[in-house]
């Protein structure tokens, strides 16, 4: 099992036991830098490697799924700093665009792909630990000690070696080779799938955000295709900074997923935690974009701010009901030809008909069934198919 060496995880744990503030840098011989960034001895922010900026998209791209990225503006002083993404994501926070759960995501996300990279590449022993206690960060949230983050990587090395991956690293981008032989083997649906977006541009790591799969899952598909010489994993550069992106390289990810037609948001409100995981995994397994909503009294706000496609919408909740919640958005004139479906465990007629009277478009009842929901989407959003 890999593991980090014994030097770089002393030195982990020290800056731990110390409670430490600061940040810690890595560096290998081949040139590669990674940081972590602790605050009182709890590692907050890492950062580095050889896709910072695809990291960054990625990752906004994922858990910021009501932002449009290529609108987000960095201010040029930020972007000078070497903790430029760790500036962005405090300042979308700071400006209301994403909450403090999201910004927990994206930090846990970002320190366990650091220490995956770690570990996978197996020079530990050669690599060099420098603190510098001048650079503190102060991201507003609160994690477990390190040794969690490692334990829970090492685990994922695990997994990735045990699946016949170990010599496949996710940062490398698999590329067609021979599209003929290929859409010998593959049906027409899959061969243009591979063709659209296995073309040597995205990493697997991309992948898995574009086509909404586990990193582990696709690389694992790919297999078989790569063993035969069909695709081939290339090396592939960072992408430019964030307010520096050319048009060419807008095109490369996460905006042509944006460009899909099928990658419409959709809004649910509901104060029932269950409903909004199960109607999340049929929104975002199927392509498209979810934002939930489980407190009724931010509805109106959250909704005018996020511009949904398509609104599923709860109609017994505490404080504001379903009914009084569609009645104010029909009187907005952005939601004025919005789809806003009821959800509702009656199907009584008088449900139905004061549901038409305040301005809902449909009626869905519960318990959720993804077909129902699947139908619907079909029916409301023209330009999206399953």
């Amino acid at each position: 099992m890999q593991t980090l060496s014994k030097y770089l995880l002393e030195e982990l744990q020290a800056c731990t036991q110390l409670k430490y503030s600061g940040k810690l840098i890595i560096k290998a011989p081949q040139g590669n830098t990674w940081n972590f960034y602790y605050r009182f001895g709890r590692v907050i922010w890492a950062n580095g490697g050889i896709h910072p900026c695809r990291r960054w998209y990625r990752q906004i791209t994922q858990h910021c799924p009501t932002i449009d990225i290529s609108k987000v503006k960095i201010r040029a002083v930020d972007l000078a700093l070497e903790h430029w993404d760790y500036q962005s994501v405090v300042a979308l926070y700071k400006r209301s665009e994403i909450d403090l759960k999201q910004v927990e995501l994206i930090a846990e996300n970002v320190i366990e792909e650091i220490l995956f990279d770690l570990i996978y590449h197996n020079h530990c022993d050669e690599l060099t630990c420098v603190r510098d206690s001048q650079i503190i960060l102060d991201l507003p949230v609160t994690f477990t000690d390190t040794n969690i983050f490692i334990k829970r990587v090492e685990r994922k090395i695990q997994v990735w070696n045990r699946t016949s991956l170990r010599n496949y690293f996710p940062d490398l981008a698999p590329q067609v080779q021979q599209p003929e032989e290929l859409q010998k083997l593959v049906s027409p649906v899959v061969y243009n799938n591979l063709v659209t977006f296995v073309n040597g541009k995205h990493s697997l790591r991309d992948l898995s955000i574009i086509l909404k799969q586990d990193v582990l899952k696709i690389t694992i598909s790919l297999l078989p295709h790569i063993a035969q010489g069909l695709i081939q994993l290339v090396n592939i550069p960072d992408l430019p900074l964030p307010g520096s992106t050319t048009r060419e390289t807008v095109a490369l990810i996460p905006l042509e997923q944006a460009k899909q037609p099928n990658n419409a948001l959709i809004a649910c409100i509901d104060d029932s935690q269950q409903v909004c995981q199960i109607l999340e995994k049929i929104i975002t397994s199927n392509g498209m974009r979810f934002i939930k909503i489980q407190d009724a009294v931010q509805a109106l706000p959250k909704l005018i701010e996020s511009k949904p496609d398509l609104i599923l919408l709860d109609l017994i909740m505490p404080v504001v009901n379903g009914y009084e919640i569609c009645s104010q958005l029909r009187r907005i004139s952005s939601f004025a030809e919005t789809p806003i479906i009821i959800l509702t465990g009656s199907d009584a007629l008088f449900d139905r008909m004061r549901a038409k009277v305040v301005g809902s478009t449909d009626f869905v009842t519960k318990p959720i069934v993804t077909d129902k929901i699947l139908e619907i989407l079909q029916k409301y959003l023209p330009s999206w198919e399953s």
